[in-house]
């Protein structure tokens, strides 16, 4: 069998859904990879291995290769900073009440509005290298600091040109229902309005994203508000998914399994009967423990429940300017475990299998199993954990996208 590449002497954790209990993570101990035309040829044990004529091999020297990381909730463009912010909440205020002050998202898309799209790029790039350098090769990245169909769609794009600039694969989504614009304070189902009837069926039409994104909560939309959102992305043919019970519980997770919702976010305030939906549905708990850690907050998401209802569980950092300021997903792992209390399998599942349904893109990427793209991450670990245990660690080798060192 001819391939073009052949990672060896490796020891693999495939992730692959095979895997048992005993096995959570699919290690093989005496692992090659095969790559041809950019996607996985081959992923096991170097004895059971077809007969391989391989153009390059290259060396692991028992090295760990992991399905490349997938980080499946940022907002990871836009402009200004909010530390300002972050010395107000030190000082006693609650993220809602510098929300409704006119800080918040408010003050993110000021500043986002008056950036250009060379500046916003500058600026992502910055952020989007500190990702790759923890071994993403997948990230999603939201609108959402725009709030006018220009600056939306501007933002679009220079999420899918970050493509262009670095070896990484964007998934992006439409979030214009992220806030209500100041000038829109008044009367926000007209906003609603514009995000339905103007703003959706130019993004869809320009294929500026692949999802559409909402933010259900008392200083958000309300579930009625939303559901029009959700309504109007599948008419344009476009997936859902759902900021949800991050501050109080409007039921939105069950709003957006029963559209079938790729995934319901945060989920802090989740109830037994949203958790049903979504596990019916197969929506995905996208668990954010940088939000959590940052604005201070005691309420858990019920993870416990989640398990015992066999929802897939996905981390992500939710990169952001005024929540969750954060760039490294292996910190958001470790957060996951210390803060949720994780285990290491569902954090390193969150960041690869899971993360990839939480985009759609499971038949893709998140597992070295063939057919998939060959999106690696080799460590220079002595076992899996050490990358949800280490803080502030560099402990990734290489970086592959789609066959190709990156």
């Amino acid at each position: 069998m001819r391939c073009e590449r052949i990672w060896r002497d490796a020891r693999l954790a495939t992730m692959a859904p095979a895997s048992t209990p005993d096995d959570p993570l699919g290690i093989v101990e005496d692992g090659i990879v095969a790559m041809a035309d950019g996607r996985i040829l081959y992923a096991g044990s170097a004895a059971d291995a077809p007969r391989l004529d391989a153009g390059e091999t290259i060396p692991c020297h028992g090295r760990w290769i992991t399905p490349g990381l997938i980080d499946c909730h940022t907002h990871l463009v836009y402009a200004g900073s909010r530390a300002s912010e972050f010395e107000q909440r030190l000082a006693g205020a609650s993220y809602e009440e510098i929300a409704r002050a006119g800080g918040g998202i408010a003050s993110t898309v000021t500043a986002t509005r008056a950036a250009s799209a060379e500046a916003l790029l500058s600026a992502s790039l910055a952020r989007l290298d500190a990702m790759l350098a923890d071994g993403v090769t997948t990230v999603e990245v939201k609108s959402g600091y725009g709030l006018t169909l220009e600056t939306e769609a501007r933002m679009l794009r220079v999420a899918r040109s970050l493509e262009q600039e670095r070896a990484v694969r964007v998934s992006t989504t439409f979030l214009g229902a992220h806030a209500v614009p100041p000038e829109w304070r008044d009367d926000p189902d007209r906003y609603v309005d514009e995000v339905v009837e103007r703003m959706i069926p130019v993004v869809a039409e320009e294929r500026l994203a692949d999802a559409v994104d909402a933010f259900c909560e008392g200083i958000g939309f309300s579930p009625a508000q939303v559901e029009r959102v959700f309504k109007a992305a599948r008419q344009a043919g476009l997936s859902v998914k759902l900021h949800a019970e991050q501050l109080s519980n409007l039921q939105g997770a069950q709003l957006a399994a029963r559209y079938r919702a790729l995934s319901a976010d945060h989920l802090e305030h989740a109830d037994t009967a949203s958790l049903d939906a979504m596990a019916e549905a197969g929506t995905v708990a996208v668990l954010l423990p940088g939000a959590f850690y940052f604005t201070r907050e005691t309420k858990r998401p019920p993870i416990q429940a989640i398990r015992d209802t066999g929802i897939a569980m996905a981390v992500a950092t939710d990169c952001n300017p005024g929540t969750s300021p954060m760039v490294s997903l292996l910190l958001a792992m470790n957060m996951a475990a210390t803060l949720f209390q994780l285990t290491v399998p569902e954090c390193l599942i969150g960041v690869t299998r899971n993360a990839a349904r939480a985009l759609g893109l499971q038949d893709q990427i998140g597992t070295l199993e063939p057919g998939k793209a060959c999106d690696l991450a080799i460590w220079d670990v002595e076992h899996p954990a050490e990358l949800v245990y280490a803080i502030g660690g560099r402990p990734l080798h290489a970086r592959i996208f789609g066959g190709f060192h990156a």
